[in-house]
């Protein structure tokens, strides 16, 4: 009997000795961050944060949602190679390219309006929760946008005329169907210089994956600004605040917003048709959070729901990463000759049809 509790006892020793020293070599949880705060109390989301990531909006088909280290690394350095080698210089006495372009895609335009080196595309891609995210949307899991509704593709089939800030460049003007810089009138709004390209200025706040990456937000307790660096897009956010009637339309909606612990939620109606985001309708309705995660970062997550364009409303996020560049004034309408030669060149193009007519 004596021999059974020294046994016990021995046992109950070891076992609390290791106990004890797995407790000492276990690291203690790490704490949740805790934000700076204003004298309201919430959390202070103000900076300047730069948005540019190699992480599209939607996942490509048959990429893992998730990078691991090596994988990331290969891709950043194959892009950070590729655009030395096309942000060289382009030699001035090179020949004119052929009509319609030389093929090439991008900000060249086919006729090689710039090269890489006036691009910033991103270098990285996002990292949210420790992980390196291969698309902003999340849900659904898929990654991609849900499909488009019926009604949206016969919409989007119908070209519908006016100018939208994400409407991408067109073709050799005079070839059908015609877009939308085949006419003076239904010129971008970003091209104009009045929206940002894409929706960089939001909502939803996405990366424009050209240049001019940065928004800076300025909080009080009333209001929330977000000013997009591309194109000068301010956004007013007011706080605790109801929609506007919903006869009042915003080329970026009508955003008010009410904390959610630490948690900046920001709900935005009121579009105007000028945007169509994606071909969205006015009816789009979108909520965005803001939290701050870090020091140095802001997590951005976003639902969109619009049931006359989507099957079903979709998520994305991704990470502000804090920045002190220096937000610089895009003014890109100064001195701008483009647009009168544009309509130069179509008058020629007109005179020299009339001359063939005539000569017939």
């Amino acid at each position: 009997m004596l021999n059974r509790v020294v046994l016990l006892a021995g046992m109950v020793a070891v076992l609390f000795g290791a106990f004890v020293a797995g407790a000492q070599t276990r690291k203690p949880a790490a704490k949740p961050y805790s934000p700076p705060r204003l004298p309201d109390g919430h959390p202070d989301l103000q900076g300047t944060y730069d948005l540019a990531t190699l992480t599209p909006l939607e996942r490509p088909t048959g990429t893992s949602a998730v990078l691991n280290d090596e994988e990331a690394a290969k891709l950043e350095q194959n892009v950070a190679t590729q655009n030395e080698l096309r942000g060289r210089a382009i030699s001035g006495n090179r020949t004119a390219p052929p009509k319609g372009g030389d093929g090439s895609t991008g900000a060249a335009g086919g006729v090689g309006g710039y090269n890489n080196f006036w691009l910033d595309a991103g270098s990285s891609y996002t990292v949210v929760n420790g992980e390196k995210r291969t698309s902003i949307v999340i849900d659904p899991p898929d990654g991609r946008v849900p499909i488009l509704t019926a009604a949206a593709r016969q919409r989007a089939a119908a070209r519908i005329l006016r100018p939208t800030s994400d409407t991408t460049e067109s073709r050799d003007p005079g070839l059908e169907p015609a877009g939308s810089y085949d006419d003076p009138e239904r010129r971008p709004l970003g091209e104009r210089c009045l929206l940002g390209f894409g929706s960089t200025s939001g909502p939803p706040a996405l990366p424009d994956y050209f240049y001019n990456n940065l928004h800076q937000i300025v909080q009080t307790k009333e209001t929330v600004m977000i000013l997009t660096e591309m194109v000068h897009d301010a956004r007013i956010v007011r706080m605790n605040a109801e929609h506007l009637p919903k006869t009042v339309r915003k080329w970026m909606g009508d955003s008010v917003g009410h904390w959610e612990g630490d948690t900046l939620v920001v709900d935005t109606t009121n579009f105007t048709d000028k945007t169509r985001f994606r071909g969205a309708t006015e009816d789009m309705h979108v909520i965005e959070r803001f939290t701050r995660v870090a020091p140095n970062a802001l997590l951005y997550r976003f639902t969109i729901e619009d049931p006359a364009t989507w099957s079903r409303p979709w998520t994305g996020e991704y990470t502000w990463p804090a920045t002190d560049k220096p937000i610089y004034e895009y003014a890109c309408h100064e001195n701008n000759y483009a647009l009168e030669n544009i309509l130069r060149g179509a008058r020629r193009r007109e005179a020299d049809e009339a001359a063939q007519k005539s000569k017939k």
